[in-house]
């Protein structure tokens, strides 16, 4: 079959706040990323992302959206929005943005109006429920801490949101807001947009009873996870939306898709092009989470690369020639892969870096790379609940720490310098200037107090950056047919080896051999090569036979 365009793209994700500041304020913006559009290129990547930049209530860094068609004024006007398009298109740059349709602002002019009343055209338009018996309709929590119901005194109901209170998710199974969205993606197709990463896409279709969830001893609310991803309806509503808007453009669609099975992937990005081209899948990134359930994601633990390696390998070999994979470490809701996977030491940070990026990069599938990424950046750290910014982890004190006093204040924090939301979000780290030369004032968010040593200037004046090895990575992707449609297969053995991932790609006229030590020991390893082999990516300046260097990569081609 013939590669798609997407299947050969590689995609750089764009936090527009923390990206660049260009009038001061503090607030990285559109005129911001258009000064960076020559970096992005310098990088070799062909697709930019940009989380939400539509009007908002910033209660969840953009997605709690109050005007699908409005550009959030921090950012700048639709003006700006549409010459970021016309330059990055001029660079042979294509823009894909968010889409963020499981729910919406509570300011939204919808929500406004179908609060009036229960008699209000747009009531329907979100998930109103009577009270049970004095209390909410049934025992969900919110994804981000408390109940997943609010209650509305004027109309004497409760309304759903499985995140914040102000984020009221749509009732899907109304086709009037079904209607509304692929209204608003047709325009937004007319602004000359290449596509949409869509944000909880999984959980549109809800069960219509709405019963209780599973409850964790100790916990104050049920988990609703399973009973919200994979509805009953969720393929019938994109499919629906293929016919009305995706099925028109040659654009690149990933859906982030929680919870989804191998099962459910082959559906939502089947090869036939029914739903979408490509999905997230979070199974390797919920690997490492607390032993204990009530604390979730909330752990320091690290995966062994036997877990990591098995996971990877499953998804590779379970969608090959049925659906198409998305492969990313890091994205505005994770850690740093550095100081996840690899380690963020001085001795090692840029070594594991590189590894891992080779482990991701010669795999199947479209690769996204986050902003910082490609230099090395690692996590943040966090000594008091002042210095975090992110809803979810802020929430997640109250309740952990000083609600159920699960946890101490301590040992939280700690986590959170692990795994929040905000070790992605710190401002990007330009040069080594004040402010990083992300700005000239105050950033809206502190700068990661390494940033004089790990920031752009650094790794473009060093020949053996981060960045110059991804460079290569991407170059790598776009020549070599067998990256896209080669076939993935673990080396003979390699499933039980506790330190080295080593995996071949094969289609009938290339072959890579792809070697990672995960580990930080000095290692012996033989893999039979054929004489025309030619290594063509490495960290390591010299290669020495047989052996393996702390978080030594090899990658060979015949």
């Amino acid at each position: 079959m013939q590669a798609k365009w997407w299947q050969k793209a590689v995609v750089y994700q764009v936090y527009p706040r923390s990206f660049q500041d260009s009038n001061h304020d503090g607030i990285g913006d559109l005129q911001g990323i258009i000064q960076r559009l020559p970096y992005i290129k310098k990088l070799g990547v062909d697709v930019v992302w940009l989380n939400p930049v539509y009007k908002t209530s910033n209660i969840d860094g953009g997605y709690d959206i109050s005007d699908y068609q409005a550009i959030n004024p921090d950012f700048g006007d639709l003006s700006d929005f549409q010459q970021l398009i016309t330059t990055a298109h001029k660079m042979d740059l294509k823009i894909i943005m968010d889409l963020v349709v499981n729910h919406s602002s509570s300011e939204h002019h919808w929500f406004q109006e179908s609060k009036k009343s229960k008699s209000n055209s747009y009531r329907d338009y979100y998930i109103w429920r009577d009270p049970v018996d004095g209390h909410e309709p049934n025992n969900w929590g919110s994804f981000f801490s408390g109940p997943a119901w609010t209650f509305d005194s004027a109309t004497g109901q409760y309304y759903l949101h499985l995140f914040a209170k102000e984020q009221p998710d749509l009732n899907w199974a109304n086709p009037q807001v079904r209607t509304s969205v692929f209204d608003m993606m047709n325009w937004w197709a007319l602004q000359g947009i290449d596509g949409f990463r869509m944000d909880v896409i999984s959980m549109l279709s809800k069960p219509t009873d709405l019963p209780d969830g599973p409850k964790t001893p100790g916990a104050l609310y049920g988990d609703g996870g399973a009973l919200v991803a994979n509805g009953k309806h969720e393929h019938e509503y994109l499919q629906e939306m293929n016919q009305e808007v995706l099925s028109k453009y040659n654009w690149l669609t990933v859906g982030e898709t929680a919870g989804v099975t191998i099962d459910e992937a082959q559906k939502y990005a089947d090869l036939k092009g029914s739903e979408l081209n490509m999905v997230f899948q979070f199974e390797h990134m919920g690997l490492d989470g607390n032993s204990d359930p009530r604390l979730g994601k909330w752990s320091d633990q690290k995966t062994s690369l036997t877990v990591l390696r098995d996971n990877l390998a499953k998804w590779q070999t379970a969608l090959a020639n049925k659906a198409w994979n998305s492969l990313f470490w890091n994205n505005h809701d994770q850690p740093r892969v550095v100081s996840r996977f690899g380690n963020d030491s001085e001795e090692y940070r840029v070594l594991s870096a590189k590894m891992l990026a080779a482990m991701l990069h010669g795999m199947q599938g479209t690769p996204y790379i986050y902003q910082g990424e490609e230099i090395g950046m690692i996590n943040t750290n966090f000594k008091s609940l002042d210095e975090v910014v992110d809803v979810e982890a802020r929430n997640a004190y109250h309740e952990l720490v000083e609600k159920e006093k699960v946890v101490s204040s301590k040992k939280l924090l700690h986590y959170f310098s692990q795994r929040s939301r905000d070790n992605a979000r710190t401002p990007m780290p330009w040069n080594n200037s004040a402010h990083a030369g992300f700005t000239s004032t105050q950033p809206w968010m502190a700068l990661n107090p390494n940033y004089s040593q790990i920031n752009v200037a650094a790794a473009l004046s060093d020949k053996n950056s981060v960045f110059y090895f991804y460079q290569k990575l991407i170059k790598m992707r776009h020549e070599l047919a067998v990256i896209t449609d080669g076939d993935f297969k673990l080396v003979a053995g390699n499933n039980s080896d506790p330190d080295v991932f080593a995996y071949t790609r094969n289609n009938a006229d290339q072959h890579l051999l792809v070697i990672c030590n995960y580990t930080q020991k000095q290692l012996t390893r033989h893999y039979e090569l054929p004489a025309q082999a030619r290594l063509i990516v490495q960290n390591y300046s010299e290669i020495v036979a047989d052996q393996l260097r702390p978080y030594e990569t090899k990658i060979y081609l015949w």
